[in-house]
């Protein structure tokens, strides 16, 4: 989707269409604003790996679509985005309850925009820090 402004506002009006990825995963917007979303999402029994923690995967795709959400509230019109490289550290495990990631842009340049996000706990505790390159496509 090239038209972000009407994907968000979409979006905040809470369409479950334009997103099947954020509707199948269960992501829930919370905040989306100047560079900066907030997403929730219930652990479901079905996130959990053998060793039954969720599986890292599912918290690195969680990140890389808060980032991406909170690098569409700073494009212009006609902008479009690719993301490059993605980065993850993983701090602890969880095993019930909800996750909590806050994405933010950290540098927007001319062509590269690089955006953090951390992944957490409804208890608080960290899981993982994630940081996304991502590539400015001029409209």
């Amino acid at each position: 989707m090239s038209d972000f402004p009407e994907y968000l506002k979409r979006l905040r009006s809470g369409d479950k269409t334009l997103n099947p990825f954020l509707d199948f995963m269960g992501m829930i917007l919370e905040e989306l604003g100047d560079g900066h979303a907030r997403f929730r999402m219930p652990i479901r029994p079905e996130f959990l790996q053998g060793a039954g923690v969720v599986q890292g995967g599912l918290l690195v795709s969680m990140a890389s679509e808060t980032i991406a959400h909170a690098v569409m509230t700073v494009l212009k019109s006609g902008e479009g985005i690719a993301t490059i490289e993605v980065k993850n550290n993983f701090l602890a495990t969880a095993k019930a309850g909800v996750l909590i990631a806050e994405g933010k842009v950290f540098k927007k340049g001319r062509t590269v925009i690089i955006g953090d996000c951390i992944v957490s706990s409804d208890s608080g505790k960290a899981l993982s820090r994630t940081t996304s390159s991502i590539l400015l496509l001029a409209g």
